[in-house]
This record gives C-alpha cells, sequence and structure tokens, in this order.
C-alpha cells in the first residue's frame, strides 16, 4: 500500500514503541522459539532504502528477514548476517496513524518475518497460535 499522502508520524516515539512491541512478542514466544528469536537482531528503519528498493523490495514493505535462515544454515555472517528489518513508516502507515493498531502490526510483521527464520510457514505459525 502506498498512500497518496504519508500520514505525520511521530518518529521520535515509534522505534521505542516497537521495541517494547517486539520484546514482548519474543517474551511470550513458546521457550523453544524464544531461544531461537532472543539472539536474532532486529532493526527499526524508516522505509527501504535505496539499495532494497534496487534489489527489488517494494517501497510499501512493512518487514523484511535477510540472511540466512535457521534451519538451513548456521545463521553465519555471509552474505549478511541473519535480521529482521521493521519498516516503521510503512507500519504506521499500514495502522492509520493509530497506536494501538500500529502496536498490533508490529507484532505480527515481526512473528511473520521470524517464521521465516525459522522455516515457518504462515499456517504452521497460525497452528502454534502465534498469529
Amino acid at each position: 500500500m502506498t498512500p497518496a499522502r504519508r500520514l505525520p508520524v511521530p518518529w521520535d516515539r515509534l522505534p521505542a514503541l516497537a521495541e517494547e512491541e517486539v520484546r514482548a512478542t519474543i517474551a511470550d514466544l513458546p521457550p523453544e522459539l524464544r531461544a531461537r528469536a532472543e539472539p536474532l537482531p532486529v532493526l527499526y528503519e524508516r522505509l527501504p532504502g535505496e539499495d532494497l528498493l534496487a534489489d527489488g523490495v517494494a517501497a510499501d514493505t512493512l518487514g523484511l528477514f535477510v540472511g540466512e535462515d535457521f534451519p538451513h544454515g548456521e545463521g553465519g555472517p555471509l552474505p549478511l548476517p541473519p535480521q529482521i528489518i521493521l519498516f516503521l513508516e510503512n507500519l504506521w502507515d499500514f495502522a492509520g496513524a493509530d497506536e494501538e493498531v500500529f502496536l498490533d502490526e508490529v507484532h505480527i510483521t515481526y512473528i511473520h518475518e521470524l517464521g521465516h527464520y525459522l522455516g515457518l510457514t504462515e499456517e504452521e505459525l497460525d497452528e502454534r497460535g502465534l498469529l
């Protein structure tokens, strides 16, 4: 979703809100998933940068998992270390500038991207009660 007009973004608050929501989400995970999620870095960016856009990432992407997924590798640094990137301005726009909806979307997007890392499908995440 690329809105014609971007909604005002309280950037001074969004990273802290998102980080708190991600921490709470990790704390609520089952122990075996929490052990895999805790060391996985989460980056909070405003929007996808030019390099990601050039690689085909859509401008309105909410989140992205990059790096080698856990089931298929050791999570090494090549080409990038595994990490989740949340694009907070896109999440804010998607939420219609509603803080409660924003937090819910941060949760959903984080779980979705964590699923990519863990090799779990949307169905498997839903079966585990995570979505």
